[in-house]
This record gives structure tokens, sequence and C-alpha cells, in this order.
């Protein structure tokens, strides 16, 4: 297994211009395009089916937060949403010629491992106009195929933000590069209901850390359902609480003449 390079020994003035353009502007054409190149490749080659979709706000800030298996995370998040979403990624992968689609699809960089303020900053910038920033929960990809660790980088965004966060566990993309051994597997990507605290102007890293864990016990959680019971129970399963959900909407009282009834 290939060692993950943590460090980039590119001075942080050069990553300047990619947060500028993620903080001004919206990703354009070239997000439609790699969204229309991609969707049937993940959607037949790798069956990939999305569920409680509808938990991600449908306008507004928000941050979702996924567990990280493989590069193709990014786009089995992003084809899935009608909403576009910004990622936060390892500055590593900002190189030609990838990093003209990064950058205008919305993509900024991080540089792990060395307290990366830019980033959060971009992060903030797109919240702040009602974005959604994705991301994931360990900080970086996973490579043991099993779930790693919280770090405290996605509970310091939420609580200095406030911004709900939608825990998301995505299943099966860790076998994403069997396609070498022309293996393709099954990726179920699973939203959780939103999380949100209150704001916090300058969190510890304790509260930073507790954040993060609480929001990853979720994704845990999710995830944990969909390995145990497959999709199919997770589609019923999810399926029958909005039922529920219908149910008791249904039942609630009425307004009678523009007014909800009173008990004087």
């Amino acid at each position: 297994m290939k060692a993950q390079s943590y460090v980039d020994p590119r001075p942080a003035e050069h990553f300047t211009r990619f947060h500028e353009r993620v903080r001004r502007e919206r990703p354009d054409w070239v997000y439609g395009v790699v969204r229309l190149v991609l969707t049937p490749i993940l959607a037949f080659v790798y069956r990939t089916r999305c569920i409680d979709s509808a938990m991600v706000p449908v306008e507004g800030a928000a941050i979702i937060a996924p567990n990280h298996f493989s590069f193709l995370d990014h786009f089995f998040i992003a084809v899935l949403l009608r909403r576009q979403v910004h990622f936060m990624a390892k500055s590593q992968l900002f190189k030609r010629p990838l990093q003209f689609i990064y950058t205008h699809g919305g993509v900024f960089p991080v540089r792990r491992g060395k307290g990366d303020e830019e980033a959060f900053r971009t992060a903030h910038a797109v919240l702040e106009r009602g974005g959604i920033v994705v991301m994931y929960c360990e900080g970086g990809r996973s490579r043991t195929g099993e779930l790693g660790e919280a770090k405290p980088g996605i509970g310091r965004l939420a609580l200095e933000s406030g911004a709900p966060v939608v825990p998301t566990a995505i299943v099966g993309s860790a076998r994403a590069r069997d396609w070498r051994r022309l293996r393709f597997p099954k990726v179920t990507v699973q939203y959780g209901a939103p999380v949100r605290f209150e704001p916090i102007e300058s969190p510890t890293r304790e509260q930073s850390q507790s954040g993060s864990e609480l929001i990853f016990d979720r994704v845990k959680y999710l995830y944990g359902n969909l390995c145990k019971g497959g999709r199919k129970r997770a589609v019923r399963a999810a399926r029958a609480a909005r039922r529920a959900a219908t149910a008791a909407a249904d039942a609630m009282p009425r307004p009678q003449g523009g007014r909800f009834p009173t008990t004087d």
C-alpha cells in the first residue's frame, strides 16, 4: 500500500487564488459537465443509490459530513444531490490539469497538518452565502476499509457557523478501485437527520472534538445499519419513517377560518 503524503511542500500563497475563486464565485458550467459525464457511470457501473436525500436542506447553508474511503466519494455525494456542493479537499490534488476542474467545480484546498485557517475562511464564505460544504469527519481517507476516527475540523466548522450538519454514510466505496480487477462494488449513500449546534465564536479544540465525535457517532450508526441490514432494508426503513411522519402531520389539527383552533 502506497503511503499517503500529508505534507504539501508548496507555500500557502500558492493556493490563495483557489480560495479567492471559491469565495467569490459559485461552481460554473464545469460542475454540470462533470456531473453529466459521471452520473451514468456511477448509476450503472457502481449501481449507486441514495437514501433520504430529503434530509439535506433544500436551501440555505448546510454542512454534509460523510465518512471517507475513496477519491470517488466526492462524486458519489455530488451527483446524487440537486443542489451544488463545495468540497474541502487535500491540497495535493491541486495540480494541472485537474486543478482546473476542481476550482471551477467548487472544490477548495486544505493543507493538512498545517492548521490551515484559509480553508476554514473559505468554508465560512460558502456557508455565509447559503451554500453547502462537504467536509469529511475523519479529515482524510481511511485506507483500512474500516471507519477511522473523528477529527476536530468538522466540529469546529459546525460550532463556529451554527449551520445544520447532515451526517452521511457511504458504504461500498472502499472497494471502488477494484475496477482494475473488473469488480465494481455497489455503493449506497444515506443521509441522516441534521444536527445543529449553538454557535460558539472561538470553540476550544476539546469542544470541536466533542462536536465531531457527536456527528461521527451519527455517521457510524447509519453506516452500521447499512452494513448489517443491507440497502433494501435501509430503503424500507426510510420509507416507513417517511410514511409515519406524513401520517403524524396529517393527524395534526387543521386551521379553521384561517386560524388554528384554540381551547378558549
